[in-house]
């Protein structure tokens, strides 16, 4: 058995963390322009893009990631595409991401009343226009909530791409924990770690959210 102090043990933990931050990232921001552009293609009622969009969040939502990341690491394979666990987790969780993200801000989309696009339409504004000056600003005050909320979804979802062997904060507890034969203490400071990253997120929504509805 391998001696660590805790202090051993946290700093190996926080080596792995940043990579759990910076998948969390590629994640959501990569899944955050995909969802985009399928919601944008939804509104403007492109040709198959209701029935298309539709499909593909019911195959992502309706399948669980850990499937979605075996799929990317071995099914990429066998198509004689050589992929690492990093590009393998990013790429799942970036499609996995989308899906939600583009239900989300439908909905969020959805909810500015009706009204509120006859008005922007009277004024001869764009698609475009409309999305930019009318109808995203208010969308966004809904947002805020279930898009930081699902953030932090992603941010713990990163644990399951330790299975493909991609080495963030869960795998590293996992392999720490097979040195030091202390499962309680090294994944109490995984939780820890963990707690760390989602809490911050959410206070910073909830001011946002404050200054988002002080501002109308």
């Amino acid at each position: 058995m391998v001696e660590f102090s805790l202090w051993d043990i946290l700093r190996n933990l926080l080596l792995a963390a940043r990579w759990t931050v910076v998948l969390s990232l590629i994640a959501f921001v990569g899944g955050g322009l995909v969802a985009l552009a399928l919601l944008v293609a939804r509104i403007a009622r492109l040709r198959g893009a209701e029935r298309g969009v539709g499909a593909y969040v019911q195959v992502f939502q309706g399948t669980p990631l850990l499937m979605q990341l075996f799929l990317a690491y071995f099914g990429l394979a066998l198509l004689g595409l050589e992929v690492s666990a990093w590009t393998a987790a990013s790429l799942a969780l970036t499609l996995y991401t989308s899906a939600f993200l583009t239900e989300i801000w439908r909905g969020c989309v959805n909810a500015v009343p009706k009204g509120q696009w006859e008005a922007s339409a009277s004024l001869a504004l764009s698609l475009h226009e409309q999305l930019r000056y009318v109808i995203g600003p208010q969308a966004l005050r809904v947002a805020v909530p279930p898009t930081v909320g699902f953030l932090v979804q992603v941010i713990k979802g990163t644990a399951l791409a330790s299975v493909i062997g991609f080495i963030e904060l869960t795998k590293a507890g996992t392999m720490i924990t097979n040195a030091t034969f202390r499962p309680f203490t090294v994944y109490a400071c995984v939780a820890l770690l963990y707690f760390g990253l989602c809490y911050p997120i959410s206070a910073w929504s909830r001011v946002l959210e404050r200054r988002l509805n002080l501002g109308r």
